[in-house]
């Protein structure tokens, strides 16, 4: 894979930021589940996390097997959130980052946000949207997150919480109306629905890796998003 050279000398063969609108979205499942697949597929995958979270990388370690690193501007500067990005990404074919709880919630506003982040590391976002009982009042929340901040560099979006391949189609359409990237989605399985516990989750009832790795195998379109975040 070509490196591409990006704003502020960022070198990679590929990198994006997994964001949502709001914590719960499933941004965490489908993360990880990115990053154990692409690791399957003998990619040397660099993990990072948005803000000083310890919990979220060591799972993310336990898949990628490298060590995940955070990314914060809060207590860290943005030459200092690039240097890290740089250092660690170097040998990567592919850079993903997850971000922390909705793309624009920051210590103040949008600072120390997933949104600052991208912009930071001029790397495109993957927003995951949790589509549960909601079909085309999708459009109303989409266009929201496209228009709020024109410069948001939006590689496209995966939905979760899918009931039915006519529900997919559906939002498909919202995306097509958009003029956006639909990336796929996961299904709504109740074994991948994690309830939130002070600090993090509730490990007792995660996901099995390759259960999500076997779901994003099927439904998501990793290959093209590899493709479009590689330009």
């Amino acid at each position: 894979m070509k490196p591409v050279l990006f704003d502020h000398g960022i070198k990679r063969g590929a990198a994006f930021l997994i964001a949502a609108p709001m914590s719960g979205s499933g941004k965490t499942t489908i993360a990880r589940g990115l990053m154990a697949l692409l690791t399957q597929k003998g990619m040397k995958v660099q993990p990072f996390k948005c803000g000083p979270d310890y919990i979220d990388t060591k799972f993310h370690e336990a898949v990628c097997g490298r060590p995940s690193v955070n990314l914060d501007t809060f207590m860290a500067t943005p030459e200092h959130v690039r240097e890290l990005f740089v250092r660690y990404g170097a040998d990567a074919d592919v850079c993903i980052v997850e971000g922390m709880m909705g793309l624009f919630d920051g210590y103040d506003r949008e600072r120390g946000s997933s949104y600052e982040i991208a912009r930071v590391l001029d790397i495109p976002v993957v927003l995951v949207v949790d589509a549960k009982s909601a079909a085309y009042s999708m459009a109303a929340l989409l266009s929201g997150f496209i228009h709020f901040r024109e410069d948001l560099p939006l590689a496209g979006v995966i939905f979760n919480k899918v009931g039915s391949q006519k529900h997919f189609q559906m939002l498909q359409q919202v995306c097509d109306d958009l003029g956006v990237e639909c990336l796929g989605y996961l299904p709504k399985q109740k074994e991948l629905e994690q309830e939130s516990r002070y600090l993090g989750l509730d490990f007792s009832v995660t996901a099995e890796k390759e259960k999500i790795v076997q779901l994003i195998e099927e439904h998501v379109a990793w290959e093209r998003l590899i493709a479009t975040v590689s330009r």
